[in-house]
């Protein structure tokens, strides 16, 4: 399999490191509800996750949540809503959508806060090897001091502060020695939920959160690092230049904090990206009120992960077309005869996928061997392989075709999850 590395910005083979592939995929932030690029988003990594388990490889995977946040404290002022109450409602919301949409659940899905203790540690240990400094009770990673930042990004310097400050950075933050160096630990403010740390009172930045978690939960050195495409600076930037100095830190050879980096385009709508801030969003659950989980699935990977789309009415009526049609090819009725043979399809499909998910490539495989399925259904050649082929190929999108709701794995491991969410 290949895949493109963002860091490299080139197409590699990929294997993963050890016996079982990590996957980390930066989570939401909880304060409005699932839209379809979120939803894209997900269902990429799913995608990926169920094929190489389809290739035979064991999965661990962690989505986190990023539950303390200043859009979440912003967005609890203005409605009046206790902060942890709010990012609560909306967690559990996002996991219904998922869950609905047959999305395997991550092993891991930790939030920020039930973290705390680790992240104060990794700033202390920052502190200490000399890249992050204290001023005003509030902790810096100081970008000066990490020769390889931007090496993810591949940005010239003169345009990561203003990225950065479309993306939450404060450039005029009085206490910071480089308008570019970004928060480590946030100094208690007023009206904000705070914890316990060597420099006071306070509460973690958002970069920390992710290299944290992904640490935590699934070691130092990790196979793929996944998220958004509107990630990778500044926040998968700043994670590797948390990670990096931790990891190396009296090591030889360096080892990379994420060998892979994946991020998926940015969905638009009426002519610009789908934003909350825009008030252009086209929101799953509205969307499923119309259309099944199969034709929304197989509409969310029918564009190749990497390129811009729009969202389009005609062309997810072209999806409920093809969902119906395999559901249509693996339920039809064969007869005794030599059995149609699904393995060119099967050849064609791993060919597709192999190459950097190429998802639109693997869906017209699935296409041609529904239609040879139910061209042949009445001439009597046993169909039993070749559906059973198209059913294993088709899960990998997360379709149910004929199958009454979402996966069990899927509605017992969200349900665990959701728990941590709705209790109480």
């Amino acid at each position: 399999m290949k895949l493109y590395n963002a860091l490299s910005q080139a197409i590699e083979p990929f294997a993963p490191h050890g016996d079982t592939v990590t996957v980390y995929v930066c989570g939401i932030t909880p304060y409005d509800t699932t839209h379809l690029g979120h939803a894209f988003t997900y269902a990429t990594f799913d995608v990926l996750i169920r094929y190489l388990e389809y290739r035979g490889y064991p999965v661990r995977y962690v989505q986190n949540v990023t539950d303390i946040d200043d859009d979440i404290l912003r967005k609890a002022r203005a409605v009046g809503e206790d902060w942890l109450a709010l990012g609560n409602r909306w967690t559990a919301h996002f996991i219904e959508d998922l869950q609905t949409l047959n999305m395997r659940p991550p092993e891991h899905y930790p939030r920020a806060t039930e973290v705390i203790a680790e992240i104060v540690g990794t700033v202390q240990q920052l502190l200490d090897l000399g890249v992050a400094y204290e001023s005003g009770g509030s902790v810096y990673y100081q970008v000066e001091r990490w020769p390889d930042f931007g090496k993810l990004s591949h940005l010239p310097s003169g345009e990561m502060l203003p990225i950065a400050n479309e993306r939450g950075n404060n450039p005029d933050d009085p206490h910071k020695r480089n308008p570019l160096d970004f928060v480590l630990w946030q100094a208690a403010a007023p009206d904000e939920p705070t914890w316990d740390s060597p420099w006071g009172a306070g509460r973690p930045g958002w970069h920390i959160e992710c290299s944290t978690m992904s640490s935590r939960f699934l070691g130092q050195t990790i196979d793929i690092h996944g998220g958004g495409a509107d990630l990778i600076f500044p926040h998968h930037e700043c994670e590797i230049a948390q990670a990096e100095p931790l990891i190396n830190n009296r090591s030889q050879p360096e080892r990379p904090f994420s060998r892979f980096w994946l991020h998926t385009a940015m969905v638009h709508h009426e002519g610009e990206k789908m934003s909350k801030s825009l008030g252009n969003l086209v929101m799953a659950r509205d969307l499923l009120k119309s259309w099944s989980a199969d034709a929304l699935r197989l509409y969310l990977n029918r564009t190749h992960y990497r390129q811009v789309w729009s969202y389009d009415q005609a062309e997810l009526e072209q999806a409920a077309a093809l969902a119906q049609k395999l559901t249509e090819a693996v339920t039809a009725t064969g007869g005794t005869g030599a059995a149609l043979d699904p393995a060119p399809a099967q050849t064609a499909y791993n060919e597709a996928l192999d190459q950097d998910l190429d998802t639109p490539a693997a869906q017209r495989v699935l296409a041609q061997l529904a239609d040879e399925i139910l061209t042949a259904a009445p001439a009597g050649p046993g169909l039993g392989p070749a559906q059973a082929a198209l059913r294993q190929m088709s899960a990998v999108f997360g379709l149910r075709l004929d199958a009454a709701g979402p996966e069990a794995r899927v509605i017992e491991g969200w349900n665990k999850h959701i728990r941590r969410f709705t209790a109480g």
